[in-house]
């Protein structure tokens, strides 16, 4: 990704070079092989491999439509060990597995079978202003809607040769030691979320409980950086337990997030201004909450104290992205306000969450971070077999009370301290209960 360091002649400068062009993915040399021998402890011929300027980035092993998926993974799973042929996946960026019924399923190396993931285009309400995203968008849809199968669809969606570049230069991370690949709709979220950010808008992305939110700040997070090298993102979560989270996620991806919380006897709230009004570190995680604790009623007086509390030399330093978790419940347009106010009109605001939006709510976040970037619903996500479904089963439990005496012992027992009045209070409450319990 990074290209390596040569030197022509000794003496000379190294100079950087990348074994494939990754801004102009066409002029890249594409190919494709059927059944490569491969040498190792154990010899194996995937069933086709493909090259990138000679360079093995890709190997699909194929099963009759009459076998499952799941035995092709198991192959290439299988071939990963060191008895058949490791080595060889040294430079193997995909692993994959189809036949004509299921479709595609993909991974990384070292996968295990159920992490194994399905390839989905999106729908034509993918609407882009980017030119080129919507005609290569619009390009697959068209190709796609010609293939005879479900794996053919899936190879041209997944493995067209701009899509297939970009996925691998912008859409992978080691978390805690184990290679990822984005889902569908982490790549089109992201991709509407960075058509967004070019045009200096913020937004809304929806995405389920489950789907991979947190993963999909992180490719924008790195994205965000290379685009803009000035960038700092500071992500704000209203949860002590999502701002731990929030700091795990991205160091388990090597990403080097500072927790604003108290420390060297000043609180978080302190430890965030500092930093807001340094250079570094970059990349932020803070609560909500220390961006002030009043009342909505108090919210002119609390402007006037953070001013106030504000060091006189305060201007934070560089282009602010702000990622606002679970945004639905956090924003007030009052404390969004606030928060403006600290980080500068030119800071851009993208709310996250992955709860369905009441009609109040959804109105209110609509106003204070604009329009939805990018949706992928619950019932999306359980089709395609991303979440559970929730199903709820109304059940009748058989209850008999088997001796009325003994329940007004105990009745008397453990109210013998009260008035006579909270008894009869207390009696007409258990005698309905006792009818509902009986009945």
């Amino acid at each position: 990704r990074y290209g390596i360091k040569v030197k022509e002649e000794a003496g000379e400068n190294k100079e950087t070079v990348y074994l494939i062009d990754w801004e102009n993915p066409l002029e890249n040399d594409f190919a494709v092989a059927e059944e490569v021998t491969i040498k190792g402890v154990h010899n194996k011929r995937p069933d086709i491999v493909i090259y990138v300027n000679g360079i093995a980035l890709g190997a699909l092993e194929l099963k009759r439509s009459t076998i499952s998926v799941s035995e092709g993974i198991r192959q290439s799973n299988d071939n990963q060990k060191h008895i058949f042929i490791k080595p060889f996946f040294t430079t193997i960026q995909l692993v994959m597995a189809g036949q004509d019924v299921e479709g595609l399923r993909f991974a990384g190396i070292d996968t295990s079978e159920k992490y194994y993931q399905k390839w989905k285009e999106v729908s034509e309400e993918f609407n882009p202003n980017d030119t080129y995203l919507l005609e290569l968008t619009k390009s697959i849809r068209e190709q796609a809607a010609k293939a005879g199968n479900l794996l053919d669809k899936n190879i041209i969606e997944m493995l067209n040769k701009e899509r297939l570049i970009e996925i691998i230069h912008n859409f992978v991370v080691f978390d805690r030691g184990q290679k990822k690949f984005c889902r569908p709709n982490q790549f089109f979220g992201v991709k509407a979320a960075q058509e967004s950010l070019r045009n200096k808008e913020g937004g809304i992305i929806w995405h389920t409980q489950g789907s991979g939110k947190s993963l999909t700040m992180v490719w924008l997070t790195k994205w965000i950086k290379e685009y803009n090298p000035n960038a700092r993102v500071l992500i704000v979560t209203d949860r002590d337990e999502l701002d731990k989270q929030i700091e795990k996620v991205y160091k388990g991806v090597s990403e080097d997030i500072y927790r604003c919380k108290p420390r060297n006897g000043k609180s978080g709230g302190a430890m965030l201004i500092e930093k807001l009004n340094d250079t570094k570190p970059w990349l932020l995680c803070s609560l909500i909450h220390k961006f002030g604790n009043k009342t909505e009623a108090d919210y002119d007086s609390y402007l006037n104290e953070l001013k106030n509390s504000l060091p006189r030399d305060f201007a934070p330093q560089g282009d602010f992205y702000v990622f606002v978790d679970e945004c639905h419940r956090t924003q007030s347009g009052d404390l969004h306000k606030a928060m403006k106010q600290i980080l500068g009109e030119k800071a851009i605001f993208i709310g996250f969450t992955g709860t369905p939006l009441m009609k109040k709510d959804k109105q209110k976040s609509i106003e204070i971070f604009g329009k939805y970037i990018h949706t992928y619903k619950f019932d999306e996500a359980v089709k395609d077999g991303v979440v559970l479904d929730l199903r709820y089963e109304a059940r009748d439990i058989e209850q008999k009370i088997t001796s009325l005496d003994k329940i007004d012992t105990w009745f008397e027992t453990k109210t013998k301290g009260l008035t006579d009045f909270a008894k009869t209070e207390l009696k007409q409450k258990w005698g309905t209960m006792k009818k509902v319990f009986s009945s």
